[in-house]
């Protein structure tokens, strides 16, 4: 059974940073594809970031492009996402997912899902 669980979700003023973790058990992280997805209140889960096994592969949103870094640590079973730069519309829960293959920016492709965490960005 994989597992995963995402922590480092908080309260921060617009134009801090958060880092996110997400921590993998129960399978071999390091043939999974990573993705982080989000969903703000009243509106539809959507992508954020995912990067492929070796890293080798990485794709952002449009909307977090320079400020949200992906990373990934192969021996710790865990998946990063460094927030900078946030904004008011950053708020949301944010999910990390997993799946073997390619990249994907489609949530369907993923198998395996957090439980969330919120991050919510004040003014």
């Amino acid at each position: 059974q994989v597992q995963l669980v995402e922590s480092g979700g908080g309260l921060v003023q617009a134009g801090g940073s958060l880092r996110l973790s997400c921590a993998v058990s129960g399978g071999t992280f390091s043939t999974y594809v990573m993705g982080w997805f989000r969903q703000a209140p009243g509106k539809e889960r959507e992508f954020v970031a995912c990067i492929s096994w070796s890293s080798g592969s990485i794709s952002y949103a449009d909307s977090v492009k320079g400020r949200f870094t992906i990373s990934r640590d192969n021996a710790k079973n865990t998946v990063y996402l460094q927030m900078n730069s946030l904004k008011l519309e950053d708020t949301a829960v944010y999910y990390c997912a997993a799946d073997r293959g390619w990249p994907s920016r489609n949530q369907n492709y993923y198998d395996y899902w957090g439980q969330g965490t919120q991050v919510t960005v004040s003014s």
